[in-house]
């Protein structure tokens, strides 16, 4: 039985990897996907896949740490298919792998200006749409080092920590206005901008692999799983909750002896 019959999701960073995904298993479960990305070409061929297997999805070119194009996405959503029933903010961009003292300034503001701001600016929106129309559901795409650390990336990973809190505050305010809000952790997925990042950093590739207790890494579509059920009614009474699907490498590494 499919989950998400008539219902209308947005997802961000949709051109690939881990958005793409989501917008796979929206069409799957019956819903309609309004693709959101900076990458136009990306977002243009996620939607022809869509529309190849027989779904319903229309894409918008968003840059989600301007407002403007935040707004723009989200009065797309609802001109284009009439309302807005769940949300996937999940674009990010990888992080530099420096030591926190050769981390540039300018690094340090974009890692914070789309993977922090942009998630506060598309709930932001995303919420006012909702309590229009008497309630929805959304999804944060956070990381499984919400819970953990890892060296080399510490604007990524104070970034997705403020998301674990922004997640949880969303949630309190506006649960009892029926609007879930809740996040998903991921762990390590093979995806293109993982794959680029990893590129020439053999080291920090092969500690990454040692992490989960599964010894792989995920498919996005994987997590895509976690994602499409928080969004389904399936999951109406899970609030302010980030689910981690990382292959167990938190409990790995908090469990393991000295």
């Amino acid at each position: 039985m499919q989950i998400l019959v008539d219902k209308v999701g947005l997802v961000t960073g949709a051109g690939r990897g881990l958005g793409r995904a989501c917008v796979d298993l929206i069409a799957r479960e019956g819903g309609k996907a309004v693709v959101a990305d900076l990458n136009e070409e990306g977002g243009m061929e996620t939607v022809a896949l869509i529309k190849a297997a027989g779904g319903e999805a229309a894409f918008v070119r968003t840059d989600v740490s301007k407002s403007a194009d935040v707004q723009k996405m989200v009065d797309f959503a609802i001109d284009t298919f009439g309302r807005l029933d769940f949300a996937i903010n999940n674009a990010m961009i990888p992080p530099p792998f420096v030591p926190l003292a050769d981390l540039s300034e300018e690094d340090w503001d974009r890692t914070m200006a789309v993977n922090l701001k942009g998630v506060f600016l598309c709930m932001k929106y995303e919420i006012r749409a909702m309590l229009k129309q008497g309630g929805g559901a959304i999804v944060n795409i956070g990381s499984g080092n919400e819970h953990a650390a890892a060296p080399g990336c510490s604007a990524y990973i104070a970034a997705k920590r403020g998301l674990l809190g922004l997640t949880a505050v969303a949630a309190l305010d506006y649960g009892d206005k029926k609007i879930r809000v809740n996040a998903v952790g991921p762990g390590t997925m093979v995806t293109p901008a993982m794959e680029t990042a990893l590129a020439d950093n053999p080291k920090h590739r092969e500690f990454l692999e040692s992490l989960a207790p599964m010894k792989r890494y995920s498919d996005p579509h994987e997590v895509a799983e976690a994602a499409i059920w928080l969004c389904s009614d399936r999951a109406s009474f899970v609030l302010g909750h980030t689910l981690v699907a990382d292959g167990g490498a938190c409990a790995g590494k908090l469990l393991k002896p000295a």
